[in-house]
């Protein structure tokens, strides 16, 4: 039983306490904390230019700087649009087990989570609907079902932790990256504060759920897991790929510059710096 490992773990009791005290002492109220300006600036980078898609392949040579810049801006209102949505499931999974059997220890870290992510995808939303007009539709793709399974919770879970690595690596880079306005910058930043506490959460409920799965599975399940959770750190990975972001950007065949983007040397090297540490973390557990 989940509850019962997660009780007997004094060390994942401990984070619990720390992180549940953080999430009160760091508490602010994004609805009186962020300055939002009439517009911000075309002629800039919207993004670090390390973090779009195009960076370090034939496909950026071709392109102008206001090209460049066009595409950082959409990018970012791509990146943004994923939080929305990404946060949208992560709600809706995390309410469905908050004070249920297993998780009655974490359920009041849960109210925190719960609280920050809902402030999150408001101030993301705000973000795309004031400088970006839109929020981009959701990707879809079969690597998206969670199977309805004994195995459920910990796929929840480890999809849930996959995407909030993605969303910091990006995050902690913008958050100090002083070519972006100081807008884009701040909503990084504060994002950052607030994902840490929930990846070091994360990664110890991750665990425990794991330790549980291993008890009353089979070798083939545990290989149709880590065949799982494998595909879906590439469907989140493509999904920064979007040939809507190309399209708004003026870009002439955006399905075809999305393939050649994704069948660039640089896309391999982009996707291991971005899950890198979310991999170790991964294969350290021995889910993949």
């Amino acid at each position: 039983m989940v509850s019962k490992l997660i009780d007997q773990d004094d060390r994942f009791l401990g984070i619990l306490d720390r992180l549940t005290t953080k999430s009160i002492d760091d508490y602010y109220n994004p609805y009186k904390l962020f300055e939002w300006p009439q517009s911000l600036p075309a002629a800039m980078w919207w993004m670090s230019p390390e973090l779009t898609t195009t960076h370090g392949t034939e496909a950026a040579e071709r392109l102008t700087q206001e090209q460049l810049y066009a595409l950082s801006r959409h990018e970012s209102i791509n990146f943004y649009s994923l939080n929305v949505h990404g946060i949208r499931e992560l709600l809706i999974e995390v309410t469905k087990r908050i004070h249920t059997t297993g998780f009655e220890t974490p359920s009041e870290f849960f109210h925190h989570f719960i609280g920050e992510e809902n402030e999150h995808m408001w101030f993301f939303a705000e973000f795309c609907l004031r400088y970006g007009r839109k929020i981009y539709r959701q990707p879809v793709g079969a690597s998206v079902e969670i199977p309805r399974s004994h195995v459920e919770s910990l796929l929840v879970f480890a999809r849930i932790l996959i995407f909030e690595e993605l969303v910091d690596h990006f995050n902690s880079r913008m958050a100090l990256d002083e070519r972006l306005d100081e807008t884009i910058r701040a909503i990084n930043r504060i994002h950052h504060q607030d994902e840490s506490r929930h990846i070091a959460f994360g990664r110890e409920l991750v665990t425990v759920l794991f330790e549980d799965v291993k008890r009353t599975s089979s070798d083939e399940e545990l290989k149709e897991i880590a065949d799982y959770l494998r595909r879906y750190l590439t469907f989140s990975f493509e999904s920064l790929y979007n040939p809507q972001v190309y399209r708004d950007a003026g870009i002439e065949n955006p399905l075809d510059l999305r393939r050649e983007l994704l069948e660039s040397p640089a896309r391999v090297e982009f996707e291991r710096s971005v899950f890198r540490k979310t991999s170790k973390f991964l294969e350290k557990t021995g889910l993949i």
